[in-house]
């Protein structure tokens, strides 16, 4: 049996106050409003880029030192967030790395508001997130805190559950697998299938899936698949810091890419572990994500007296496990 790394032992106190994990909701929080007040017209540019605008305004105000490595760089209008921005305070004590997605889920959104489209950020500090560079697709292998260690996540899918059903203590034919509805996992939930194993299919839900996959109790007991790069670093901050498990491989999906993810001398068979992607203790770690279309994990803004009421998932930065806020604001309207 794959036995892998040991879980990590207890960690010190953490050095960062939750404080600062609350500061950081500001800005998921901007992107989901923003986002929101485009939807109805079914505009996908327009809400990414309104989205990013207000979480880069939102991030300036904070009192951090912190340079992007996962950005919205393929942004047709010019990149609001490219990797490398710097953002926060020069003169802030703390550096981090940031990981930021305005948008997950924007193909998705702009048709019809589908599940679980989140505003994702992500703080390690300086140094210690993994860059992505030319990869954007990455296979992902998600599970809770007892799996860590306990599955080779380049064995057979049967293999895998066999081994997830073993941590779990839950026959194969209970599991719940979260795969994205995408042509690519044809054969993928077809091997899950005859195993016994049930199969949750979202059209969307990169990082929801891989976060409820963490979670014990979801309802999800792993998240396997092919999704964005950018986003699995992301998922590896939140993942880390609840003691979950997950892995990843840089799968490039296109020739475009292929090349590019060649020629940077990138291995497409390794699998990464969590300390790969996120070098840092957990206890270092910061995300927050907001809701921006209802789904398994979080509900997107809705309407109330009191105004725009949202939910945000907390993880990290001094935080006793995870944390949802809700928050009410003033409803800006279109905000344009």
């Amino acid at each position: 049996m794959y036995h892998g790394s040991s879980a990590a032992a207890p960690a010190d106190p953490p050095p960062f106050q939750s404080a600062f994990t609350y500061a950081l909701r500001a800005a998921t929080e901007a992107a989901a409003v923003a986002a929101r007040a485009w939807l109805s017209e079914g505009d996908r540019p327009g809400a990414a880029r309104a989205s990013a605008e207000a979480m880069r305004r939102a991030l300036g105000t904070l009192a951090l030192n912190g340079t992007l490595v996962v950005g919205d760089e393929a942004d047709v209008a010019g990149p609001v967030l490219p990797p490398g921005l710097v953002l926060g305070k020069a003169d802030a004590a703390d550096a981090f790395d940031i990981a930021v997605d305005p948008v997950e889920g924007t193909s998705y959104l702009a048709q019809g508001g589908l599940n679980n489209a989140l505003s994702v950020l992500a703080l390690a500090p300086a140094g210690s997130l993994f860059r992505p560079g030319p990869a954007f697709y990455m296979e992902k292998l998600a599970g809770p805190p007892a799996v860590v260690g306990r599955i080779d996540p380049a064995a057979p899918v049967a293999e895998r559950l066999r081994c997830l059903s073993d941590a779990l203590d839950k026959p194969v034919g209970e599991l719940v697998v979260y795969v994205q509805e995408k042509p690519r996992h044809r054969r993928l939930v077809e091997a899950i299938q005859a195993t016994g194993a049930g199969v949750a299919l979202h059209a969307a839900g990169d990082v929801a899936g891989a976060l409820m996959a963490a979670i014990p109790g979801s309802g999800v007991d792993a998240m396997m698949g092919t999704g964005g790069t950018p986003e699995g670093v992301i998922t590896a901050c939140a993942i880390k810091a609840l003691g979950g498990s997950f892995h990843g491989r840089i799968n490039p999906q296109l020739n475009t890419e292929r090349m590019a993810v060649s020629a940077a001398g990138m291995d497409t068979d390794r699998w990464m572990s969590l300390d790969d992607m996120v070098s840092a203790p957990a206890r270092s770690l910061h995300f927050c994500a907001t809701g921006i279309a209802n789904g398994l994990l979080l509900n997107g803004p809705a309407e109330t007296p009191e105004g725009l009421c949202l939910q945000t998932l907390l993880v990290g930065g001094g935080l006793s496990g995870r944390q949802v806020l809700t928050s009410w604001v003033r409803n800006p309207g279109a905000g344009r």
